[in-house]
């Protein structure tokens, strides 16, 4: 799989492959996309950054990223 994902290849994705489950936002099937995920963190709206830090840390520790974001980790258990 490559950076970008197509729609249907986006169907294709269990919910649970996604940073935010619920809205099928911010997919995360493998390294790269964590990345993007990261990288895209800012844009997420406020009252669901907690849950989306937690699922990219936890596909980040899956896939061997290292997160660097301090926005993201300051939510590290």
């Amino acid at each position: 799989m490559n950076d970008r994902l197509d729609s249907a290849e986006r169907k294709e994705l269990p919910t649970s492959e996604f940073g935010l489950p619920k809205r099928r936002e911010y997919p995360m099937p493998d390294a790269a996309h964590v990345r993007a995920a990261e990288a895209y963190f800012r844009y997420c709206p406020e009252d669901m950054r907690e849950e989306l830090a937690r699922n990219i840390m936890k596909f980040a520790a899956r896939y061997g990223v290292t997160i660097h974001s301090p926005a993201i980790l300051q939510y590290k258990e």
